[in-house]
């Protein structure tokens, strides 16, 4: 299908998996409108990360949507009161989840993909090595879609939506190398949890050691810049 006229909604968030997305609908003939989210985060430097990656990779468009998640707390990213973990291997939910974020940014996604007349979003979300959220999963996706559809003047006038997962069964070396090969500067990207104002990474958090271990597996180098007396391998 010829997508050279048609417009896409990606949400971006100045990490890896975000940008590989962006690049993945740019290089498939979309016309990109990134939206990017203030929500209160802890990690201020991916604010400066996404502005830099939208114009790097040509956005027709780049909106960053002030909202203030922080005022709920709940967690880690939002709540300074709870210290960002260091990454560990358990099945449980990690205090870096929060509560119903993709949830929120998909539908703020959906409304603006309808004033645009873009019947398309797409979301870097992976179900393979992440940090076990429940909004990353592909019945999750599924579902929002069909809502999606139910929801909007558009989709019941036959004009559905798409939600577009295209890293949802790629392990991060897949996704790196995929990224690679679109010409992705993953240098420009910022993934860890807590990094400071430098957007230096604090190489502990799970974001940081799935990052590390993506780069490694892919044996592509690292670009990630660690603050001092972190290990990068």
């Amino acid at each position: 299908m010829d997508t050279n006229q048609q417009k896409a909604v990606i949400l971006l968030s100045g990490g890896l998996d975000s940008t590989t997305c962006l690049a993945i609908a740019k290089q498939q003939g979309y016309r990109c409108y990134p939206l990017s989210f203030d929500y209160g985060q802890r990690n201020h430097a991916e604010l400066n990360a996404i502005r830099n990656i939208a114009q790097t990779l040509g956005a027709e468009e780049h909106r960053i949507f002030n909202l203030p998640l922080a005022q709920f707390g709940g967690s880690a990213l939002t709540d300074t009161a709870i210290e960002v973990p260091d990454y560990r291997d358990t099945d449980d939910i990690p205090v870096t989840y929060v509560p119903a974020r993709n949830t929120i940014f998909l539908s703020i996604a959906l409304g603006w993909a309808e004033i645009l007349g873009a019947r398309d979003i797409f979301i870097g979300a992976s179900a393979v090595d992440y940090s076990g959220y429940p909004d990353c999963r592909p019945d999750y996706f599924a579902s929002f879609q069909h809502m999606a559809d139910l929801a909007t003047k558009a989709g019941i006038e036959g004009r559905n939506f798409q939600i577009h997962t295209p890293l949802l069964d790629l392990s991060k070396a897949d996704t790196i190398r995929q990224g690679i090969a679109l010409g992705v500067d993953y240098a420009l990207t910022v993934s860890c949890y807590q990094a400071n104002s430098d957007g230096q990474a604090c190489g502990r958090c799970d974001s940081c050691y799935l990052r590390k271990q993506g780069f490694a597996q892919a044996k592509v180098a690292d670009p990630t810049r660690y603050v001092a007396t972190i290990a990068t391998s």
